[in-house]
């Protein structure tokens, strides 16, 4: 098994698990070979570290690469007490740098929604 790498989120006495590294690799809609490029490590290593269900196999270096390729795409690490149960866990932030608005040119403003015609003095 692989050594124990501690996550920001998540107490020392927790690490990043093989399912944690699989889910957030699907939650991040990357393949393997995604990962593993970004990660700068092989495709069958990313396999040994989502194969376990336990502290991700795999040498500290890699896990810790795989961590952060995975949080530069947007995921954050849960521990077990996170809302109360469930486990170890993923979850999907916007990545840092990007909009509100998935595509500027889909959005639509009209003048008369965004001009402020509240009176003065009602917080708008």
């Amino acid at each position: 098994m692989g050594e124990s790498v501690e996550i920001r989120n998540m107490p020392s006495d927790q690490s990043v698990t093989g399912h944690q590294i699989a889910a957030a690799r699907a939650l991040a809609d990357l393949t393997q070979r995604d990962l593993a490029e970004r990660a700068n490590i092989s495709v069958p290593t990313v396999k040994r570290m989502e194969g376990t269900k336990t502290a991700a196999a795999g040498s500290t270096n890699n896990v810790r690469a795989v961590v952060a390729a995975l949080e530069s795409a947007g995921i954050i690490f849960l521990d077990g007490d996170y809302s109360g149960s469930g486990g170890p866990g993923v979850r999907l932030t916007r990545p840092s740098g990007s909009s509100i608005d998935v595509n500027e040119d889909e959005v639509i403003q009209y003048k008369d929604v965004y001009e402020n015609d509240a009176p003065g003095g009602a917080g708008g």
